[in-house]
């Protein structure tokens, strides 16, 4: 877990500006909401009737963890937007995502973890706030990890598709919560042997061909009136990353109504992360 964020994925997390709009199931039980409504921020709603709120501090902590990374020559993670969706499409953040994408391709010893519900706006977002093709801005940049959510197979199934059209170094899924079995064969690039009884490599390969989600992450949801999450699908989903030789990252499940980070499924922690195994 990092210095500046609970999150067991990152080492630091870094908000450009708060709120958002549920478009999904989701978003039913919205952290950011919850921690926004503590506060008395009425940020949470359509763009065209709820505004957003520029925060300050990521501006000025973000050059500062560039140069600590730099000055002890290791590379931090930093996630991108807990408290929003960088690719939102509000009209009052344009120009505040400009100006992270512009920091953001300066700050090249932090690894920046984006991640949406909104994948279809990605590469629009980019070009839009950069001016540039967005293929060339990732090439550029490849310091920038792009990702989506995928609570169910509906979700799944609408927002990958958009996700693998984006020519990021490192592209992954957050499986979380995770409400339901999922099936990522098609774009992992595998099947299932019935005879085997295995996931293994599909030669038939994938319509999206070497482009696969390089990363998957799983968790529970968590906080008052929390979805199970049962460890099948859990199963289900590590026995996929397997297959595919993708990193699997177990963040979080509930036991005896208990928020239990990294838990151990069948004796091991999986906390694999982006590196060798990046396909």
């Amino acid at each position: 877990m990092g210095e500046n964020s609970r999150i067991s994925w990152c080492d630091h997390t870094a908000n450009f500006w708060w709120g958002c709009f549920k478009i999904s199931d989701g978003c039913r039980s919205c952290y950011a909401e919850t921690w926004a409504n503590r506060w008395g921020k009425s940020i949470w709603g359509p763009p065209k009737t709820t505004s957003r709120e520029y925060k300050k501090a990521a501006w000025r902590d973000v050059p500062k963890w560039n140069k600590q990374a730099n000055d002890q020559g290791v590379r931090y993670r930093v996630f991108v937007q807990s408290m929003s969706d960088f690719f939102e499409d509000h009209p009052q953040v344009a120009e505040w995502r400009r100006d992270a994408l512009h920091l953001i391709s300066q700050c090249r010893n932090l690894d920046f973890q984006v991640l949406t519900k909104r994948p279809e706006n990605i590469i629009r977002m980019i070009e839009i706030g950069t001016g540039r093709n967005a293929n060339a801005w990732l090439s550029d940049n490849n310091h920038v990890w792009l990702g989506t959510s995928v609570e169910n197979q509906a979700a799944a199934d609408e927002r990958i598709p958009h996700l693998l059209q984006v020519p990021a170094k490192v592209r992954f899924l957050s499986c979380e919560p995770l409400l339901g079995p999922l099936d990522l064969s098609q774009w992992l690039g595998i099947s299932y042997s019935k005879y085997y009884q295995r996931w293994e490599i599909d030669e038939r390969g994938s319509i999206f061909g070497q482009w696969w989600p390089s990363w998957v992450i799983c968790g529970a949801e968590s906080g008052p009136g929390a979805r199970p999450m049962q460890l099948d699908w859990v199963r289900g989903l590590r026995d996929q990353c397997q297959a595919a030789d993708v990193p699997f990252f177990f963040k979080q499940m509930i036991v005896d109504g208990r928020k239990v980070e990294l838990p151990e499924l069948d004796g091991k922690v999986w906390a694999e992360m982006p590196g060798e195994k990046v396909i």
